[in-house]
């Protein structure tokens, strides 16, 4: 894989909190995916050589992956959803290492890796409608997964467009940009507490009786 010199670096005094946090976001953010998508695709495994096999993140009827992987939801592409996680996010941990490393890359490889975590955030949002509405369990290691790849993508979607990396990306698209790079964690968290409220919402009466 080659690699080309860029002028704004992360290290650079004006790159902005975006550009520095990103190396870190994709290697941290990417580690924590793999391991949550390496668990899930060991527990499916294990429940394939014994059907009685009672997977380590069920835990209640609501918290429960052993019923979201007998759903034909949890194998999209023909292939169970923790592979295609195992095989992304390795990617991503690998590109934040180097990044961290030094390494730049061309703008072909941004707007790669920008189309592979919009990619993985669409589908993460399919995946929530269809836990929450459709099959009426919640995975523990999946929402591992929808709590790191949404923020993957908008901190490489600002990314990209503050270096115009990404198509569109002009003048009045890099400002707007650097003007949201000044609150880029709030998209990130109120995402979450909105996915959170959905959960509690849609699971009420689990919930209720719990107290």
């Amino acid at each position: 894989m080659s690699a080309a010199s860029a002028p704004d670096t992360p290290d650079a005094p004006d790159a902005g909190p975006v550009a520095r946090l990103l190396p870190w976001l994709l290697a941290a953010g990417g580690a924590l995916g793999l391991l949550a998508a390496t668990a899930l695709l060991v527990e499916k495994v294990r429940v394939l050589q014994d059907p009685g096999h009672v997977p380590s993140c069920s835990i209640n009827p609501v918290l429960s992956c052993g019923t979201v992987m007998q759903t034909w939801q949890a194998e999209v592409f023909g292939v169970p959803n923790p592979v295609l996680g195992v095989v992304g996010f390795s990617v991503v941990t690998t590109v934040g290492v180097a990044l961290l490393a030094g390494a730049r890359f061309p703008r072909w490889f941004h707007l790669g890796l920008w189309a592979g975590t919009l990619f993985g955030a669409v589908f993460v949002h399919w995946l929530i409608f269809q836990s929450l509405y459709r099959i009426g369990a919640l995975c523990p290691y999946c929402m591992a997964v929808w709590a790191v790849t949404v923020p993957l993508f908008w901190y490489t979607a600002l990314d990209g467009l503050r270096e115009g990396h990404l198509p569109g990306a002009g003048p009045r698209a890099r400002r707007t940009a650097r003007a949201l790079s000044r609150f880029h964690s709030t998209v990130p968290a109120l995402w979450a507490v909105g996915v959170a409220l959905l959960a509690a919402w849609t699971f009420r009466d689990h919930w209720a009786a719990l107290l």
